[in-house]
């Protein structure tokens, strides 16, 4: 019986989440049962998403299966990134350096602030009436 090596993590960015499965395959890549592209529409994206794969040089070694949720596009595009990052270091410890070194494999912390009480968002106030 034939194993297929399966490579899965997880990537997070503001508050969507991405897990990310490497099949060795031809390079196809599936977002939520839908095609790369047609996923993600913004050229931005794509090309962040991408990055793992062109600075190692796996572009069309890997089939990619990547299921998303929560947050918008850039969120989501910054997950995928993460996960398939960390799923390339799995699959090879050389990969590991080459994606630290390109700060990759690093979980972006920013997150939104919480609107405070009294106030009318996370920073802004109400308008100052002296009389």
């Amino acid at each position: 019986m034939i194993e297929i090596v399966k490579y899965g993590a997880t990537g997070r960015r503001k508050s969507s989440v991405a897990r990310v499965t490497l099949i060795p395959g031809e390079g196809k890549i599936s977002v939520n049962d839908r095609s790369f592209e047609e996923y993600f529409k913004r050229e931005t994206d794509r090309i962040t998403i991408m990055e793992p794969l062109r600075l190692t040089n796996t572009i069309n070694k890997f089939d990619i299966f990547v299921s998303i949720f929560g947050g918008g596009s850039t969120g989501q595009a910054g997950a995928m990134r993460l996960g398939l990052s960390r799923a390339l270091a799995l699959c090879d410890t050389a990969n590991k350096s080459v994606l630290k070194k390109a700060d990759c494999l690093s979980r972006d912390p920013r997150m939104k602030e919480r609107k405070k009480p009294g106030q009318k968002g996370a920073r802004k106030k109400f308008q100052w009436v002296k009389r």
